[in-house]
């Protein structure tokens, strides 16, 4: 694992109790930050989203770390409360939280001034898409390519598996009421 990798998801990329999962969500990351214009130091700074305004100061990495903290609680409180009848694969949920929006790595340049905006590539492969193709390259299963298909709008035209629920909903409730809260 780089440095950088270990900087951005050292805390979080060692929950993931599998290796060769652990490994590969590490090897995504790497791979989507050599074919980026991006740095590890942009993705703490840039904002999370482009949709809210340019004040934002949460950046990439503060909204990332939250989704997999949110995540990780909530699959935690699944597998202790509902009795085995509803279940989350901690290892996939994790994993698919630390990768579900890699692909802004790919969909984000700097523009002359170093603010993020979306790229030529990104207006017409979004993130989703440009994450579980990165992902498949490094041999992520499915469920967790799931997930990362699953966790944005996209993912409303499929059935999710629970852990892609719960990714989904923890990136949702951190980036809703930013765009859509009360003044």
């Amino acid at each position: 694992m780089t440095n950088d990798v270990k900087a951005l998801w050292g805390e979080e990329i060692g929950w993931i109790k599998d290796e060769t999962l652990r490994k590969q969500t590490a090897d995504v990351w790497e791979l989507a930050l050599e074919r980026s214009v991006l740095t590890a130091d942009d993705l703490n700074v840039i904002p999370f989203t482009l949709l809210v305004g340019p004040d934002l100061k949460v950046t990439f990495m503060d909204h990332k770390r939250s989704v997999v903290h949110i995540a990780r609680d909530a699959g935690n409180k699944i597998n202790d409360m509902y009795h085995g009848e509803l279940t989350c694969d901690m290892d996939v949920l994790i994993s698919g939280a630390i990768l579900c929006d890699v692909g802004k790595l790919l969909e984000y340049e700097l523009d002359e001034n170093g603010k993020a905006i979306q790229g030529s590539y990104g207006k017409y492969v979004r993130h989703p898409f440009s994450g579980v193709s990165i992902a498949e390259q490094c041999g992520i299963p499915a469920p967790v390519s799931h997930i990362i298909a699953a966790h944005a709008g996209e993912g409303n035209m499929i059935k999710r598996s629970t852990e892609a629920y719960v990714v989904h909903h923890a990136d949702f409730m951190t980036f809703l009421p930013f765009k859509e809260r009360l003044k």
